[in-house]
């Protein structure tokens, strides 16, 4: 037991000077991180350049889409069905079979389609005129929402639907997973199985890298962090789920402490240390892990602890932003990102 006692403490020691050399200096961050923060495109206005919004930049999906300034006019659907999946389980089409989509930055109280401009170019819209739900399915699921522009979009337990522009036939469903924002729709107006999560700069499965809307990863292969460009907070760090990664004010990184225990833990668990080699745009300045107090081992980036949200239900969710004044998520150098006031 000795001779453990004397190696763990000459290996502690190296711990300190590592951790003293990589953490010791520049803290005290509690500021914003100069970062320029956008809004989000309100609906009825195009998104600037069509970026950052969860659908693309509209360069590439002008093919079937329309190549004019305006996007092409809704389409009737006509009678709905129900197309069983082999991959997704059960989509609604339209009556060409025709996969429908929803988009996760819509809303359903009240509904609400935040998809116009270039946007809607990708994502032409599904007209409400004429729509017959499918047979079996609660015809009061659907309904119809006024878009900017005064027509009637067909809506699903309040979703706005949309067709994608890249699905050429019936029975594509290239739309599937796009952003981490897009999918097709369920009869009941929830998202149809995950399936494969799509790209839509690169056009390849992420999984297999087949051409059928795919990114830069797969699920299994996602960097254990890496970054995401969300439309109100910029580049902000995920986890290997594609999670937002939370900083805590109380926290300190040199000495590195932390003041989330116990029942805070239920609501922010900690991000398990992470090689500094599976990561994709992070700083590796103060990379390290945290072993705490409780004994659990935590990834730190710039020496701070980090964490991900329990309300956080999919990736792309931000609603751990500002919680309590005190958490906040974080910026590739480990800097915290405040939205602007």
């Amino acid at each position: 037991m000795m001779t453990w006692r004397n190696a763990s403490l000459a290996v502690t020691a190296a711990a300190v000077l590592a951790l003293t050399t990589a953490c010791g200096q520049e803290q005290g961050d509690q500021r914003p991180n100069g970062q320029s923060v956008g809004a989000a495109a309100p609906a009825g206005a195009p998104a600037a350049n069509g970026n950052g919004n969860g659908y693309g930049s509209g360069a590439g999906y002008g093919s079937g889409a329309g190549s004019g300034a305006q996007a092409a006019a809704a389409k009737p659907a006509g009678q709905l069905a129900i197309w069983d999946s082999k991959q997704f389980g059960e989509v609604v089409t339209d009556s060409e079979g025709f996969t429908l989509y929803r988009f996760d930055k819509d809303t359903t109280s009240p509904p609400k389609s935040n998809c116009e401009g270039e946007c809607a170019k990708a994502w032409p819209v599904v007209s409400a005129q004429g729509a017959k739900p499918p047979a079996g399915v609660d015809a009061s699921l659907m309904g119809e929402v006024t878009r900017a522009d005064g027509s009637k979009q067909l809506t699903i337990d309040g979703w706005p639907m949309y067709r994608y522009a890249k699905d050429t036939k019936a029975g594509d469903a290239k739309g599937q997973g796009v952003g981490g924002t897009w999918y097709a729709a369920a009869p009941d107006g929830k998202k149809a199985a995950p399936g494969d999560e799509v790209d839509e700069e690169s056009g390849e499965d992420k999984e297999t890298g087949d051409d059928k809307e795919g990114g830069d990863a797969a699920p299994a292969d996602r960097a254990g962090l890496s970054v995401r460009k969300d439309p109100k907070l910029g580049d902000i760090i995920v986890d290997k789920n594609g999670m937002t990664v939370y900083r805590f004010q109380k926290d300190s990184a040199w000495p590195m402490k932390t003041a989330c225990t116990g029942d805070c833990l239920k609501k922010w668990p900690v991000v398990e240390p992470v090689d500094k080699n599976d990561t994709e745009g992070i700083s590796k300045k103060g990379n390290v892990t945290f072993d705490r107090p409780d004994g659990i081992k935590q990834q730190t980036i710039d020496c701070w602890p980090i964490y991900t949200f329990a309300g956080d239900e999919k990736p792309g969710d931000i609603n751990g932003q500002g919680v309590g004044g005190t958490w906040f998520a974080v910026s590739p150098e480990g800097k915290v990102v405040k939205t602007s006031k």
